[in-house]
């Protein structure tokens, strides 16, 4: 994780964190976005230099926090000894079990944040950061994937593929949304058969099984000496 920026302020120290948490708990109390950066920092006693010394502006404040939530679930994992020997399919399912329960943890803020406004492509503007690291994650495991299958023509394309899984965490971000089980059971009941139908396709490989196939038939029809 990015090393946290710090400033003080009035013998306090200000990080990106404390403002982060300050926000959301700001939002929570209040039941609505400040206003102005002025009142915000006025009311958590920073300065505005604090502030813009670690965001731009609310919008991107937000986009961090779920940068935030990303990041913080990688570290949770890669501070398991036994993440790294977990098959692609073990990585994904402890990253989206780890990130719903720091979503879970954070829930009303999320739900606040998500329903602000009517217009749904507004909301998911602040997921912004987190697409664009969640994508990134499954790229690598999908290239991992890839240097397995033996033929190019089998490989699978990455974009297109961290594209579906990006489409598979707003469908499970929805679900968990709208979960009233106990304990969020059924959005974990989600996360396995949606990961389960995703990896199926990733580790699926006809073709492949086709042209071994092929090779065979070839080697003992036609070249039965080879």
């Amino acid at each position: 994780m990015p090393a946290v920026k710090k400033t003080t302020s009035k013998n306090k120290t200000v990080t990106s964190t404390s403002i982060i948490s300050a926000y959301m708990e700001y939002v929570l109390d209040q039941g609505v976005h400040p206003h102005t950066v002025y009142k915000f920092c006025k009311e958590i006693k920073i300065t505005e230099t604090n502030f813009y010394d670690h965001f731009g502006s609310f919008d991107n404040l937000k986009m961090s926090i779920w940068s935030t939530f990303h990041l913080n679930t990688i570290n949770v994992l890669e501070a398991s000894k036994e993440f790294a020997a977990y098959s692609n399919k073990e990585k994904m399912l402890s990253y989206f079990f780890t990130l719903f329960e720091l979503l879970t943890a954070n829930r009303s803020y999320v739900l606040y944040s998500i329903d602000e406004h009517k217009n749904m492509l507004q909301n998911l503007k602040q997921l912004k950061g987190l697409r664009i690291h969640q994508k990134e994650f499954t790229k690598h495991l999908i290239e991992v994937s890839n240097e397995e299958k033996k033929y190019k023509i089998t490989k699978n394309p990455t974009n297109l593929f961290s594209e579906g899984a990006w489409i598979q965490f707003l469908f499970l971000l929805k679900y968990w949304m709208n979960d009233n089980s106990a304990s969020f059971e059924k959005t974990d009941i989600a996360i396995e058969k949606s990961v389960k139908v995703i990896f199926d396709v990733f580790e699926t490989t006809p073709l492949e099984s086709i042209i071994d196939f092929g090779k065979f038939i070839f080697k003992e029809k036609f070249a039965p000496n080879i």
